[in-house]
């Protein structure tokens, strides 16, 4: 990548952000490894410090990189944390937020139906990874989850056996598969319950439910996981806070 400051061209602090993603989406930088120092980095590309920073201050506020004090500046990873705070928007009626616990019911092999490749970018009939899970929260069955998931990047996890699920799939994307999910772009709408929705979550036929369909994309913007969940809200809504 060559860097300019030519009139018109595009700001060197943002060609830098370019240049640092692509070496954390080619896997120069893997998930918690630490990167050069500003000042490493501001030498190697012959730039000022300050732009060097301008760029890395605005990868952690995209969640691509993480600064921890007296320790440097790291590729940001899946852990617990912000699997809770990122990713997981349902909050119970005091305004609290935990990590539900899950319970996976299937974890299959099929073809994607034309919706679910179509939202994938996968070609008609590509074969996708099936996850069916239930997800309690105050000790009680709140979410139904499905989870669809390009087979050519998931070989394996087909293969796994039922109770070999992890709670948190990202971090399991991760460690595993070499997949970070860096965004994710969700529609709600309200849904009523089906009888097999009624019996996993011990409500009548026809309660409303609340429909979140999320697409998870890698920094590069690949679309890597579908997942529509069917949530009961008698005791949890969805909360997202805007900045």
């Amino acid at each position: 990548m060559v860097l300019s400051n030519a009139k018109g061209s595009i700001p060197l602090y943002m060609q830098i952000k370019e240049l640092l993603v692509a070496r954390v989406t080619e896997g120069e930088w893997a998930p918690g490894d630490i990167i050069p120092s500003e000042m490493q980095l501001s030498r190697e590309l012959n730039v000022s410090q300050g732009t060097v920073r301008k760029a890395i201050t605005e990868l952690v506020e995209n969640n691509v990189l993480v600064r921890r004090q007296g320790r440097g500046t790291f590729v940001a990873t899946h852990d617990v944390d912000r699997a809770l705070f990122h990713f997981f928007h349902i909050c119970n009626d005091s305004g609290t937020k935990t990590l539900p616990e899950s319970k996976t019911l299937s974890c299959r092999k099929k073809r994607a139906s034309r919706q679910e490749a179509s939202k994938l970018n996968l070609s008609n009939g590509a074969q996708v990874v099936y996850i069916e899970r239930t997800r309690n929260l105050d000790n009680t069955p709140t979410i139904i989850e499905t989870i669809i998931l390009p087979n050519s990047l998931f070989v394996d996890l087909g293969k796994r056996q039922v109770r070999n699920l992890p709670n948190t799939l990202y971090e399991l994307y991760e460690t595993q598969f070499g997949i970070t999910i860096h965004r994710a772009e969700e529609q709600l709408r309200a849904v009523a319950a089906t009888e097999n929705d009624a019996s996993l979550l011990s409500l009548e036929a026809g309660t409303p439910l609340l429909k979140i369909e999320r697409i998870a994309y890698t920094l590069d913007g690949t679309p890597v996981e579908l997942r529509i969940s069917r949530c009961s809200t008698s005791r949890h809504y969805y909360q997202n806070t805007v900045l």
